[in-house]
């Protein structure tokens, strides 16, 4: 019986998954309080891959990391064969 991909992705720790090829991805809150206000972000960690080759990452708005989740999980549903593709609504400032 073949695995799901969720079953397959392990937790480690409270804040990252290892992936089935070993990539560790790391979740973390970056915050920089030199400034004021202080400047927060989302820090999403790619970790080094099977070779030792450093991995990419990216510091997201809470606005871009909820928008992040939200595909993350509607593409999860899709791989899983669990729904229809749909198309996300886009912003669009000007009127037709």
């Amino acid at each position: 019986m073949a695995t799901a991909l969720h079953d397959r992705l392990q937790t480690s720790g409270d804040n990252g998954v290892v992936t089935a090829c070993g990539r560790r991805i790391a979740v973390r809150c970056l915050r920089l309080t030199p400034t004021e206000p202080p400047i927060s972000r989302v820090a999403l960690d790619m970790g080094r891959d099977q070779g030792g080759e450093p991995g990419a990452w990216a510091a997201l708005s809470a606005g871009e990391a909820r928008g992040l989740a939200r595909l993350l999980l509607q593409y999860a549903d899709l791989a899983e064969g669990c729904a229809e593709p749909v198309r996300p609504a886009r912003e669009d400032s000007s009127s037709a």
